[in-house]
Order: structure tokens, then C-alpha cells, then sequence
């Protein structure tokens, strides 16, 4: 048994004294080290200060190494970093955000390479460090077993004005800022909604990406089942902690390794669990980057075939009446999984956590409350996460059709080069009916980094003007964005899309019940555009800047690929560079 922990190349033999000296000088018992039956558990997380999601990870951090000691291994313990989507939104601050998730997979890849641990527990929240470790678990795979404990969702702000309902979360926050700018909320009101609609720790209250990835990450069987949904403050999020400590000494011990929960049938998994709660659209670009590290071929023409085929049963906002914590009350991830597999969306063979096949797990389930619709109660018959694709995105682009007073808009585009250009126009105008915001060089190569555009569609959705104007980019929406607003769009423009050929008033047409996106421009005008087509100096200018700091923006930049294929490190430049 001790034969199979790869921990032994630094604490095996008289030649491994100095490691064992430094691990001893670290304060580990000698005993411990000495004893090869132990093994040695990295457990890595992402505390931070400033970030509500992670403010508290360091008691659930050690909560997890009392369960890995009782259990008989070693704990361990490493940091790397967490970054708030929300506080980067809006400016520059959120190019970093997605090429931080590839430097949480580096770091924890890393640590856990570096010092031979035989099994990872990652503790964390939030929108690209859950996505990160996730990565890190497929480039180990075939090493170790890897688990993840999130810090769990915030409960729901309780406020008086609040449109008719008292209970919030970030998105509203965003809103209220439209609604203020339009004159339709107090500057009292708006400090009331900043001051309470956030009431603790706890990754953002509603359905946004931090708690799509939770329960994303249950379904594939790398969080314990049932306990992806447990409130921040919660005290059974510390007992799922030590559970989790003991359960990977047990997966170390008996040589399980992290690819068991990487298999086709799991990443369909957490996409039919998305797809049926109306998740985060950020949940595809996340799997499928998780599908590229691990080997898996998955395109965005599969995941469309998930999505139509996965009933919408999670009432949850942004797209429904309730949040997480209502959600964890009903039964969380098993009692959906339950309806999945009565609806045949869901491989019940597949294991979880414990190994247990989830068919056994979901056995009987049934909801326990309004926030998850039995099968015959469906909000809708499919999923209103939905994959676009045409003569605008031949490779696709994602839009989450909740809250829809039309799926369908014919309207003129007004071009924008930057999220800061739109955001400034939007501010200064009232955009007519039907206007197609076209918002480009913000994908992951072109942004770099593809932002997300929360502020921008909130303020839009503030102002009243939600089922009027329709935004469309290559960059990236938060899980709290609704309406007809399209992200994703690839090829991006950097990579000479037909995004970047958009002119002023051309033609957009935008089906979501047809998976449409077009321009109504003919495909030899487009040709004749793309002919003379050069990317903004501005641009370029960027990118110059970025280079001569060495920054990691350039970094990312230079590797990124295409939003369809995750938005991973695999791909070259954009052929604008050489410029």
C-alpha cells in the first residue's frame, strides 16, 4: 500500500536526509516524515482579504488538514491567489481576471509537483480560481487524486427597497447603478443596496459563475455530494472540509487518480447540471478549457446538444426567483441530478466524490423546495443557456435566454473597439430601440484577457432598456448578466473574425430560439472588408506597452486561443502582432 505514494522520492533513504531536515525545520513531526504508510497531502487555497468569497478559507483550509491528520495522512498546506471578478469589473483591472485562472493552474500544479504530495485538496471560491484548480486536476490526472472544497455561497442580501423583493445579490447592486444614472433610485437607495445586499462571506448569492463552477465541479465528482451548495457560513462547510480530508488520505491510500472524474460522460455531467439550473454562459468556456488540459474533444456543437436536450428545473437567480441558499435547501446538486436522470440528461453510472455511482446517490431524491421544479414542473422543456452560431460566429457564441421578453431582434449594429467606448456612449445617449451594441477587441488574444461586461448590461438593464437593446461581443458576460446579450463570439476579432468587419448600421440578426447570429451583409462584401482590414493603432499601441513591461497580459496574449477552445495557453499569435 505505502508502495504507491509517490511521496517516498523525498522522504525515502539516506540520500533524502536534507529533505527530510526541511520538512522537519517546516515543524512537521519526524515520525510522520520517517512513516512511508502516510501519505503526504498538499492542500492549497486561496485565502485574501479583500475578496468576500475567500475571506474565510483559512479556517475551512484548516478544517480540511484536521480531517487529512485524523485520517492518517500529512497535511500540507501552499497559497496561491484569488481575484475578485467583481471589483475588476468595468475597467482595467478585469483583463487579468481569465489569465488568472491559467496562473491558479500553474501555482497549484506546481506546488504539488514540486514536493511529490500523493493526493491535493484545493480550497476555494470564486470565478477562475474554482476553473483553475479544475485545470490543475486535469494536467495531474494521471498523478494523484484531487479534490476541491469551496468556501460556499453568500446568503442573499436583505434590503427595503429593492423593487418589490427584499432579497438581493450583486447583480442587483450593478443595477441599481443604471437605475440611479436613469434617475430612478435615490443616492439613500443606492448606499442602501451597496451597504446591504452583501451581508458576508461567501462566493456572490445568485447563480452567477462561482456557484455555477461549484456545482459544476459536484456533478463531475471533484466536491462532495450535496455540499457544493452549503452556505459560507454554515457550519456543516467545516464538516464537509474534514470529510474531504479523510476521503483524499482514503483516495491516496488506494491509488485513485483525478482522471476518474475527467471522462467524457463527467464533463457532460457538469454541463446537464448547468444547463438545468440556467448556470453562468462562463461555464462553457471553463469545461471546455478543463476538455483541452485533459485530452477530452469537446466542441461548442456538443455542448449546444446538452443544452437542448436538459430540462430547465433550477429556479435560481439571475434567471429565477431564488438563490443558492434556497437552492441547498431543496436538495442542492443530488436532488437535480435525480430529475436529470429521470429525464435520461444525466449518466447516472458516473461516481462521485466518494466513488459511489451517482445513480445511488440521487436514489429517491426529491425536491424539497420551490427553488428546484420536479420534471413535470419544468420552467422549460430545454435549458435557455443556448449555442449561436452563423455568418457573425462561425464558431460559436453563448447566450443565457432568461428573463426574455423576445428571443428574437433584427436591428443596426453601433461598433465599439473597447468596453469603455460603449459604457461612455452608452452614458451619454439613450440607445434607440433595436440597437445592436457590437463591442470587439476584447476576447481572450484581442483584450487581452476578454472581460467581462457586467457593468455595461447592467447599466443598460438600469436604464429600462433591456428587451430593447442587445449586446453582442467577443469578450465575456458575468453569470448575473440576462437578457438578449451575446458573449463569446469566435473567431474573435483579433484573429480577423467577422466581428471585426462590423460596420455602423449593418443588419444583426439575433434568433435564440433558431441559434442564429448574422450580419446582413453579403459574404463577398465581407471578403472585400476583411481585404482591408487593419486592427486599431490604438491597439496595437496596447500590446507594444504590454510587451516592453514583459507584463502577463502579453503573456496570455501571445498563447491564448479562441474562446471555443476554452480560451487556453495552446494557440500562437494573432497574426495582427507581427504588425
Amino acid at each position: 500500500m505505502g508502495q504507491t505514494l509517490r511521496s517516498r522520492t523525498i522522504r525515502e533513504g539516506a540520500e533524502r536526509a536534507p529533505h527530510r531536515s526541511l520538512m522537519v525545520a517546516s515543524g512537521l513531526s519526524p515520525s510522520d516524515v520517517r512513516d512511508l504508510s502516510k501519505p503526504l497531502i498538499g492542500i492549497v487555497y486561496t485565502y485574501s482579504s479583500i475578496v468576500p468569497g475567500h475571506v474565510h478559507l483559512e479556517r475551512v483550509a484548516q478544517a480540511v488538514g484536521e480531517g487529512v491528520y485524523q485520517a492518517g495522512g500529512i497535511p500540507v498546506f501552499g497559497q496561491t491567489l484569488s481575484i475578485c471578478d467583481g471589483i475588476a469589473m468595468g475597467h482595467e483591472g478585469m483583463r487579468f481576471s481569465l489569465p488568472s485562472r491559467e496562473l491558479v493552474a500553474d501555482t497549484i500544479e506546481a506546488f504539488a509537483e514540486a514536493h511529490r504530495v500523493d493526493g491535493l485538496v484545493v480550497v476555494t471560491s470564486c470565478d477562475k480560481m474554482l476553473p483553475g484548480a479544475l485545470i490543475a486536476a486535469a494536467r495531474l490526472r494521471e498523478e494523484i487524486p484531487v479534490y476541491i472544497v469551496n468556501g460556499g455561497p453568500m446568503l442573499a442580501g436583505r434590503i427595503g427597497e429593492c423593487n418589490g423583493s427584499c432579497l438581493v445579490g450583486l447583480g442587483h447592486v450593478f443595477e441599481a447603478v443604471g437605475q440611479y444614472m436613469r434617475g430612478r433610485l435615490s443616492e439613500s437607495s443606492l448606499r442602501a443596496f451597496e451597504e446591504e445586499a452583501l451581508p458576508g462571506p461567501g462566493s456572490c448569492a445568485g447563480l452567477y459563475t462561482a456557484n455555477t463552477m461549484a456545482v459544476a465541479a459536484e456533478a463531475m465528482g471533484f466536491i462532495l455530494p450535496g455540499t457544493s451548495t452549503i452556505p459560507a457560513v454554515n457550519s456543516k462547510r467545516l464538516w464537509a472540509a474534514r470529510e474531504t480530508g479523510a476521503l483524499i488520505v482514503k483516495a491516496a491510500l488506494k491509488g485513485w487518480r483525478a482522471e476518474m472524474f475527467l471522462t467524457e460522460e463527467s464533463l457532460a455531467n457538469a454541463l446537464h447540471v448547468d444547463a438545468a439550473l440556467g448556470g453562468s454562459t462562463n461555464t462553457v468556456l471553463h469545461l471546455l478549457a478543463v476538455a483541452e488540459e485533459a485530452g477530452q474533444d469537446m466542441g461548442v456543437g456538443e455542448v449546444e446538444e446538452i443544452f437542448s436536450k436538459t430540462p430547465w428545473i433550477g429556479d435560481i437567480e439571475p434567471g429565477g426567483k431564488y438563490f443558492m441558499e434556497h437552492l441547498h435547501m431543496a436538495g442542492g446538486v443530488p436532488a437535480i441530478v435525480a430529475q436529470l436522470l429521470r429525464a435520461k440528461a444525466f449518466n447516472g453510472l458516473a461516481p462521485t466524490a466518494k466513488g459511489v455511482e451517482w445513480r445511488r446517490v440521487a436514489e429517491n431524491m426529491e425536491p424539497r423546495g420551490p427553488a428546484i421544479k420536479r420534471l413535470e414542473e419544468a420552467i422549460s422543456k430545454r435549458s435557455p443557456l443556448r449555442i449561436l452560431k452563423g455568418s457573425l460566429a462561425p464558431e460559436g457564441a453563448v447566450i443565457k435566454a432568461v428573463k426574455l421578453e423576445k428571443t428574437r431582434m433584427k436591428g443596426h449594429a453601433k461598433v465599439f473597439d473597447s468596453e469603455e467606448e460603449a459604457i461612455d456612449w452608452v452614458r451619454k445617449h439613450t440607445p434607440e430601440p433595436n440597437t445592436v451594441i457590437i463591442v470587439r477587441y476584447e476576447g481572450p488574444a484581442g483584450g487581452p484577457g476578454m472581460r467581462e461586461m457586467l457593468q455595461l448590461t447592467s447599466i443598460i438593464y438600469g436604464m429600462g432598456l433591456g428587451s430593447e437593446v442587445s449586446v453582442v461581443t467577443d469578450g465575456r458576460f458575468s453569470g448575473a448578466t440576462r437578457g438578449l446579450m451575446i458573449g463569446h463570439v469566435s473567431p474573435e476579432a483579433a484573429a480577423k473574425g467577422p466581428i471585426a468587419l462590423v460596420r455602423d448600421g449593418d443588419e444583426i440578426l439575433i434568433d435564440a430560439e433558431r441559434g442564429k447570429l448574422d450580419i446582413g451583409v453579403d459574404a463577398a462584401e465581407l471578403e472585400e472588408r476583411r481585404r482591408v482590414w487593419r486592427p486599431p493603432e490604438r491597439k496595437i499601441e496596447q500590446m507594444r506597452s504590454l510587451e516592453k513591461r514583459n507584463s502577463l497580459l502579453y503573456a496570455y496574449s501571445i498563447s491564448a486561443c479562441s474562446a471555443s477552445r476554452g480560451g487556453v495557453r495552446r494557440c500562437s499569435r494573432p497574426a495582427w502582432w507581427s504588425r
